[in-house]
């Protein structure tokens, strides 16, 4: 089994070959598409099925609840579904987002592998067309590459899902390389229909984005019992889609990952404070140590590479992100 270090190591020299031979500007027919196939087939080598401790895993959900910074978890009682997934795979709840702890930069981090520096994605008003900071690369969809987009390019095969709460999320993300994108109002009824689609078409990936915990710290504040009672709600969902993916071919194949944008304080988010910027960060599945609590540092904008890791995708060299290693191995 490959160790800790030993993993670093050899993700870092596929980090250096891409960097070399890739290019995210290039257009899709260009002298470069061998060397990009190179590059995929050398990254392959590094990361053999046979080695690595996702080898089990053939689906990624990701369910990102807003608002639920890791003040959601200071009651000790709440939240049995998540706690349980805890319990049973590898969790930190000091990861960090980045700044400002607004809803799209955070977003746009967890999904695009950097932080607003390269993406530009600086507040809630940010367009494809309206920004001040410009970003670093633009891919398809004239976006900054997102995880959806790179597994779309290097396994085009896949069926992805997107399902999301607020609105906004959508366009974040390259909607081309999406099969089912859907906005549904509301926690349960986003749930609802997450649940239906993955019956339907056993996504290869999954983003499910769930709003009303957001919505209760706007309302009533972080840490008030309204509060509590929305992340119970949420966790209960969670429940409802975990026992939806047993229900299909993808039990035991399946990473689910649970995470947040941001958390909050009084009722309100976006200034510098640890109850804003500490989110949890809990992954469960094959390949998954379980009961570990990562003590490493964990960013949002680790979570696309993280992704990237388990679908054995060649990440592209304008993220800063590193996979959360630390979460597939016992030290």
């Amino acid at each position: 089994m490959l160790s800790l270090l030993g993993l670093r190591r050899q993700f870092g020299e596929s980090r250096r070959i891409s960097a070399l031979m890739m290019n995210d500007l290039r257009p899709k027919g260009s002298p470069m598409a061998l060397a990009t196939a190179i590059t995929a087939l050398i990254f392959t080598a590094f990361w053999p099925a046979s080695q690595g401790r996702a080898a089990g895993a053939e689906h990624v959900v990701i369910i990102g609840c807003d608002g639920m910074g890791s003040v959601a978890f200071l009651p000790q009682t709440n939240a049995p579904v998540m706690r349980r997934l805890m319990r049973e795979g590898a969790w930190t709840l000091h990861a960090r987002g980045v700044m400002p702890t607004s809803s799209s930069p955070n977003w746009a981090s967890m999904i695009m592998g950097a932080g607003p520096e390269q993406h530009g994605v600086t507040s809630n008003d940010w367009e494809t067309n309206k920004f001040e900071i410009a970003p670093v690369v633009v891919g398809t969809d004239n976006k900054f590459p997102t995880i959806f987009g790179v597994l779309r390019q290097q396994r085009p095969a896949v069926t992805i899902l997107c399902v999301h709460d607020w609105d906004g999320f959508g366009r974040l993300l390259e909607r081309n390389a999406v099969d089912v994108i859907e906005n549904v109002k509301g926690s349960p009824a986003t749930a609802k229909r997450a649940c239906e689609l993955i019956k339907q078409i056993t996504p290869a990936f999954t983003f499910i984005h769930f709003d009303d915990v957001d919505h209760a710290g706007h309302h009533d504040g972080w840490k008030s019992p309204s509060y509590y009672q929305a992340v119970d709600m949420v966790d209960g969902l969670i429940g409802e889609v975990l026992a939806t993916i047993d229900q299909t071919s993808m039990k035991d194949h399946t990473i689910v990952l649970i995470t947040a944008d941001h958390g909050g304080r009084q009722k309100s988010h976006g200034e510098a404070t640890m109850e804003e910027l500490e989110i949890p960060w809990l992954i469960h599945g094959p390949g998954v140590f379980p009961g570990k609590q990562i003590v490493a540092s964990v960013n949002t904008y680790d979570t696309a590479p993280t992704i990237a890791w388990i679908f054995h995708l060649t990440p592209p060299e304008c993220w800063i992100g590193k996979p959360v290693l630390s979460a597939f191995v016992k030290n």
